[in-house]
């Protein structure tokens, strides 16, 4: 693998993922590290043309999490390689088959790219999860789910408002770390990760965490483009309309 790191961070991270990576896989393209100041910056993978460019804070670059991060990236760069239908798929097109004819909050239309981004993220995954070390993802997935099942008011009673967590996206997220965890055999049912979904399910009533779970769960190692596509559709539309069938109303925005 050829790694170009160019910012402010030490390459020993992303030379150490490109390790670990490599006991398994390959990357026929050069990969690009852009250390950016911006501490909010999200780690992401872009693939301009004949290379691809991960975009990490430097913040995050210099963190514990670093190689971590990375190696998840580069199992991203490995599954747009691949062509696999999770990284090819347009989640705008999949949108428009789900809500065509209806009108969708665009708040929920949102929440739907981050379940699109989290169906690829187990695909990702399943190369990450091989070739490394899991107890850092496992930390991590409790450290994130906590802190948003926290952001909640003092009162016991009454409507929830919430600062930054939404409570209908925290108990996807969670769906998503249960579907991580036992897709993968990383930790007990005694884990509070499953303390912490129930929590999170509590606060949105109107998700069906166990539901999510499993289509997260579900997903086959190697779908086609139309059967992807499809469970795609189904996710998104289970989380916007839940069980209605009606068909009234205008497209999505």
């Amino acid at each position: 693998m050829d790694i170009r790191v160019q910012g402010a961070a030490p390459t020993t991270p992303f030379l150490s993922a490109s390790d670990l990576f490599e006991t398994e896989h390959d990357l026929e393209r050069p990969v690009h590290v852009r250390v950016r100041s911006d501490p909010d910056e999200r780690t992401w993978t872009a693939h301009p043309g004949d290379y691809h460019v991960l975009n990490i804070s430097e913040q995050a670059a210099t963190s514990a999490m670093a190689r971590e991060l990375a190696l998840h990236e580069y199992s991203h760069m490995a599954r747009h390689e691949q062509a696999h239908p999770s990284h090819t798929q347009s989640t705008a097109e999949a949108l428009f088959l789900a809500f065509s004819g209806r009108s969708v909050e665009r708040r929920k239309l949102t929440h739907c790219y981050q379940i699109a981004n989290h169906m690829k993220d187990i695909y990702a995954d399943d190369i990450t999860l091989r070739v490394g070390p899991t107890d850092k993802l496992v930390a991590f997935l409790e450290s994130e789910l906590a802190a948003a099942v926290a952001d909640r008011p003092a009162f016991p009673r009454g409507r929830r408002t919430t600062a930054t967590a939404d409570p209908e996206m925290t108990a996807v997220n969670a769906a998503f770390a249960l579907a991580l965890v036992e897709r993968h055999d990383l930790v007990g049912r005694d884990h509070r990760l499953y303390d912490l979904a129930r929590a999170a399910a509590r606060d949105a009533p109107t998700v069906d965490v166990q539901g999510f779970k499993y289509r997260f769960l579900s997903l086959t190692d190697d779908p086609d483009e139309s059967e992807y596509r499809k469970e795609l559709v189904g996710a998104t539309r289970e989380y916007v309309l839940g069980g209605s069938n009606s068909t009234d109303g205008q497209a999505a925005d």
